[in-house]
């Protein structure tokens, strides 16, 4: 009884089973037949050149997908998450470029003025590179030198040695070299420095004369 029982349920389940498969296959026909109406109705309307479907599912592309195949056009899906995918169809003769592509899995829509600006403006920029490495390396030179800006006052031979004699001081400007220079001997230093310690000693020891 219990063997009985048991197959019963077994058969249940399995004519379940075959009548689910049979209306998921009814659909995907009947879906089938949806999108081959839709196509055509794109393919014969001359004022359409791109066609975005609503989100479908992973086996509802595929079937798309095929139709677009066999209608001879071309086919694409865009979308981040596989819920929020969807396809859009374009006619062979208006396939989009890569930059139209692009533009569409950034979720972006397509505007043909912009992208020819964009265009434009690249192109542009690279003459533009070009023409600069073509012409070499760029020279600054001062806006005066130092001899030409002062000739007028001290004359240009003055004002060359000048240019010369004087070099940078980052703290206080421009001082002679000269005047940096100790032409001094160590001995001689160090004698000047002893004869001063010795005054300094001397007057120390002097008594007041009060």
């Amino acid at each position: 009884m219990q063997r009985e029982d048991s197959q019963v349920r077994q058969n249940k389940q399995a004519a379940r089973l075959k009548k689910l498969q049979e209306q998921e296959k009814q659909q995907k026909v009947e879906f089938r037949k949806r999108m081959e109406k839709e196509v055509s109705d794109f393919i014969q309307d001359s004022g359409q050149i791109k066609k975005k479907f609503q989100p479908m599912n992973k086996i509802e592309r595929s079937i798309l997908h095929d139709v677009v195949e066999v209608a001879g056009l071309t086919s694409f899906s865009f979308g981040e998450d596989d819920e929020c995918r969807y396809v859009m169809i374009f006619k062979k003769e208006f396939a989009p470029s890569d930059e139209e592509l692009d533009s569409y899995r950034r979720g972006e829509e397509w505007d043909p003025q912009k992208a020819e600006e964009k265009r434009r403006l690249k192109e542009l920029a690279q003459r533009q590179e070009e023409e600069a490495a073509q012409q070499g390396p760029v020279v600054v030179s001062p806006a005066s030198d130092y001899k030409d800006k002062y000739s007028h006052l001290i004359g240009k031979g003055a004002a060359k040695d000048a240019a010369h004699m004087l070099q940078a001081n980052k703290t206080y400007g421009c001082v002679p070299v000269a005047n940096k220079r100790d032409t001094r001997s160590i001995e001689e230093a160090m004698n000047e420095i002893r004869a001063k310690k010795r005054l300094r000693q001397s007057g120390e020891e002097l008594p007041s004369t009060s």
